[in-house]
């Protein structure tokens, strides 16, 4: 498989975990330079393994994740975004009560971006394509983007405030809405 291809595929795989850092980024708390780490070191991380655990499962796994996996990325992203928008719209909340780069939050939102990477591992896996190359790239492209993200979505946080959580709380919710959407309409 050509670099570009695997450059391709890695940048598509990246923009979700882009766009949830992007919204992250407005939150006062996912400023701190080990938080801006951990959030694109563990969304990088995810977007590395899902494609290796999708092409080590083959074909007979693909059937029991993929009907419930637009379900189950559409709930986290829709938790998570909702506490966004109600904590940016209640001037007495703040943003998150916890660092969304810590624990399950984290964990949450990294699972939650990479579900997809599943089906390219098991798609390169029917290729015949060896995994561990276009894991890396997808997963250092996909914690770059990340990276980039959270400090634009922190520029903006500083900018506009907590109107920011609305719109990153609303960014989570419509990447689910797609997700969940693009799986029920097959495309």
């Amino acid at each position: 498989m050509a670099f570009v291809d695997i450059l391709l595929i890695a940048l598509s795989m990246a923009m979700d975990a882009f766009a949830v850092s992007l919204g992250i980024g407005t939150t006062r708390l996912a400023a701190a330079p080990r938080s801006i780490f951990r959030l694109s070191f563990h969304f990088g991380l995810f977007q590395f393994f899902m494609p290796v655990l999708g092409w080590l499962a083959g074909s007979s796994f693909a059937h029991l994740i993929s009907s419930f996996d637009h379900w189950l990325a559409m709930g986290l992203l829709a938790f998570i975004g909702g506490r966004m928008i109600r904590s940016g719209l209640d001037a007495d909340v703040a943003t998150y009560v916890r660092d969304p780069s810590r624990g399950w939050n984290l964990v949450m939102l990294a699972l939650a971006t990479s579900i997809d990477a599943l089906a390219v591992g098991l798609s390169l896996a029917m290729l015949q394509v060896s995994i561990l190359y276009p894991s890396l790239v997808i997963g250092a492209v996909t914690a770059s983007l990340s990276l980039l993200g959270l400090l634009v979505g922190h520029r903006l946080g500083q900018r506009f405030g907590k109107r920011m959580a609305v719109v990153g709380g609303v960014i989570l919710v419509g990447i689910g809405l797609r997700i969940l959407i693009s799986h029920l309409l097959g495309s």
